[in-house]
């Protein structure tokens, strides 16, 4: 299918034939028939893509802090690769489209092939073929055109501007900026039986607005605006003021301080800066109130990607009940889009549209773009070429990727050197693309189930982990060897499945299991296993200093990511016993009671068999500026201190040994060393035991903590 697409890197943009995105459970496939874009939303992020590095920086503040953060901890090689990685990437457009449902995925009831609906959010890009989650899809009523109910997200942002604003019939609004948003506001607020001002710097959007409804709309600077507004309001000052400016001027917000009332209400709906001046927000004690997109429920995991909805007596209207307000308006003809909609471009020729916001080379205000909707949308994309077909037969790596995100873009695909690379498998369409040319795949695809039937040898999965035991298990069960980034499985249940599927498959030939337990490949680690021998118990004290993440985060999500302890702990259990070169014998933790429930500041013990015994002490309530890991061993007279796997340090009775490197956790060789493994026929590089128990721990602390009990192996 194809999509428009940007490069973030050098602002070039194009339309690709991309894989038809995935549907996963509660979603929605929809063969969009008309996009709309925002062009102050879509045509600022265009336009600095196009800029160069420092107008890039200027513009983007918080990602530059991040960098230098990235920069401090490590390294300058590995900071301008993730900067490479983030920025050549194509970068989709577009978040309110209108087509006909195609498919639906397990889970979704509201829905059926053939449905004509309007769809929002990330997932709603300019594309022919939108997957996009149930709570951001709603029906079009039949008396409703798709092309005018493409406009329904966009719309709906207003819709939320007017609902903050909190005005009844008869009160007073004025609308800061006259754009596609502030149009649709002036006509919402119309419809709602509100009187209405407008204020916009252009003259044409002042005159557009009186069709739109507007009882009188002035220039701004005109010199009469802020007189007529008062003037209008029976010399009280409006009711509430809506700024649906995007700028980078203080002049909206101090605007709506001098043309409220007293206690009335500023909203904001535009991206403008809020630092005004204390003196008519203090003395007229207004209101200030940000209006959040579409409205209740964005951001929100729980309602966009899992579709719990919010029960109507508690949340009356939800971003999802916002739009069908605005089909609602459409279909009493209470909005008229047929003059707000200035321009309609044949989605071959978007990126014409687009030259024309950047370059402002006529008036517009409501852009749409229309589907040829009949041709075919492949699957998959085969990218072609000989340099990417796999050699045939031998032991030699062919590898496929089932998710190739940021991590696996930063930290295993550049280790993969001298292998065939045959498939990748994303959820979207333009990732996998972008993912596919970068690293020259053969083939990108947005289904898993393409991989499993490819004629690769060897599995990559970089999925969120509530998805690692399900690939695990099928690319066993087709008989290919398996890289899981941890963890291995999210449930102990999942875990003896894979036990059992491993060990049924055992024997000459059978495919190998290994998971990223990066650490114990560390060059640091390999010096200090070297240094101490197995035979003489160890004592291990290992402290994280993991910082917090936000309760909403997907890896703090039980059902996604598992929790921190699921997600990361195993990480340091496994290199405990490693270190030991024992399985474990006795376990037990214990936690800081959060009162959100999270289990992430945390002390774990262990006895291993061979007497040895490890203290771990996962954080997430220090400081920032404390480097993150510490890790001492201590047996038979010599102590071993690792800092942040940069500095080592070994003594002993006679003398110290000092060691530095830049910081190296082991990636590229746990990389290497398992593709070695599959060229050479020899055994994973992780018993298939240690994977077992690293991952059982891990399950085993959770049980410990809630239960207050020692685990006995």
């Amino acid at each position: 299918m194809l999509q428009l697409t940007q490069n973030l890197k050098s602002g070039d943009m194009e339309l690709s034939e991309v894989p038809v995105p995935a549907l996963t459970r509660g979603k929605v496939l929809v063969r969009n028939h008309y996009s709309v874009i925002s062009a102050g939303t879509e045509g600022g992020k265009v336009s600095t893509a196009r800029k160069g590095y420092i107008g890039k920086a200027k513009e983007k503040p918080a990602q530059v802090k991040q960098v230098i953060e990235t920069l401090k901890s490590e390294g300058i090689a590995s900071t301008y690769r993730r900067v490479m990685n983030k920025l050549d990437a194509l970068t989709p457009l577009g978040y309110s489209a209108a087509g006909v449902v195609e498919a639906v995925s397990e889970g979704v009831t509201r829905f059926k092939v053939g449905d004509r609906v309007a769809s929002g959010g990330e997932g709603a890009n300019h594309a022919e073929v939108s997957s996009v989650p149930e709570n951001l899809v709603v029906k079009v009523p039949d008396a409703v055109s798709l092309r005018d109910a493409a406009y329904a997200t966009i719309a709906a942002i207003a819709v939320q501007g007017v609902r903050q604003a909190d005005l009844r019939l008869g009160e007073s609004c004025a609308v800061i900026g006259l754009g596609l948003l502030g149009q649709l506001t002036v006509q919402i607020l119309k419809a709602s039986g509100v009187k209405v001002a407008g204020i916009d710097i252009d003259m044409d959007m002042v005159e557009l607005a009186g069709r739109s409804g507007a009882d009188i709309a002035f220039a701004r600077d005109s010199g009469d605006e802020e007189q007529a507004v008062i003037d209008f309001s029976d010399g009280y000052g409006v009711d509430a003021v809506i700024i649906t400016a995007g700028s980078s001027s203080l002049d909206p917000v101090e605007l709506a301080g001098r043309l409220c009332r007293r206690k009335g209400r500023v909203v904001i709906v535009g991206a403008v800066p809020t630092g005004f001046s204390r003196e008519n927000y203090y003395r007229k004690e207004l209101e200030l109130r940000m209006a959040t997109s579409y409205g209740p429920g964005r951001y929100d995991p729980n309602y966009e990607e899992k579709g719990q909805d919010y029960p109507i007596g508690y949340v009356r209207w939800t971003e999802n009940r916002n739009m069908q307000a605005f089909l609602q308006l459409l279909t009493d003809g209470k909005i008229d889009l047929s003059f707000l909609t200035t321009h309609e471009f044949e989605f071959e020729k978007s990126p014409a549209a687009y030259q024309m916001i950047v370059d402002r080379s006529e008036p517009y205000v409501g852009i749409v773009l229309k589907y040829e909707t009949e041709k075919e949308t492949g699957r998959s994309v085969d990218l072609g070429g000989e340099g990417r077909r796999p050699s045939a037969g031998g032991d030699e790596p062919r590898v496929s990727f089932i998710g190739a995100g940021s991590f696996a873009q930063n930290l295993l695909l550049p280790n993969i050197k001298g292998s065939a690379l045959v498939s990748v498998a994303t959820s979207q369409g333009h990732t996998s693309k972008n993912v596919a040319q970068k690293w020259n795949f053969r083939t990108a695809t947005c289904d898993a189930e393409d991989v499993f039937k490819d004629d690769s040898n060897t599995v990559f999965i970089a999925t969120r982990h509530d998805s690692h035991a399900e690939y695990v298990m099928r690319s066993l069960k087709a008989g290919k060897n398996v890289f899981v980034e941890k963890p291995l499985c999210m449930t102990e249940e999942e875990l003896e499945e894979i036990a059992g599927i491993y060990k049924s498959a055992s024997g000459g030939g059978a495919p190998r299991l290994m998971v990223g337990f990066n650490r114990r490949f560390a060059p640091h680690v390999r010096s200090i296993k070297k240094e101490f021998t197995d035979k003489l118990p160890k004592s291990i004290n290992y402290r994280i200093n993991a910082g917090a993440i936000p309760a909403d985060h997907w890896i703090q999500d039980r059902e996604i990511g598992g929790g921190r302890i699921i997600g990361e702990v195993c990480h340091f259990v496994d290199l405990a016993m490693y270190l030991a070169g024992a399985l474990p014998k006795r376990l037990s933790a214990a936690a800081m009671e959060d009162p959100r429930g999270l289990l992430d500041t945390l002390n774990v013990n262990i006895l291993f068999m061979d007497g040895s015994i490890a203290n771990i002490s996962y954080f997430a309530n220090g400081s920032k500026a404390l480097k993150k890991e510490r890790l001492e061993v201590f047996s038979s007279g010599k102590t071993a201190v690792l800092d942040d796997f940069t500095k080592l340090d070994i003594f002993t009775s006679r003398k110290t040994k000092k060691m530095k490197l830049g910081q190296d956790k082991g990636h590229r060789r746990e990389v290497e060393e398992f593709l070695d493994s599959v060229r050479k026929g020899t055994p994973s590089p992780i018993p298939f035991e240690e994977i077992y128990y690293s991952t059982r721990m891990s399950f085993d602390i959770i049980r410990s903590i809630t239960g207050g009990e020692t685990i006995i192996y």
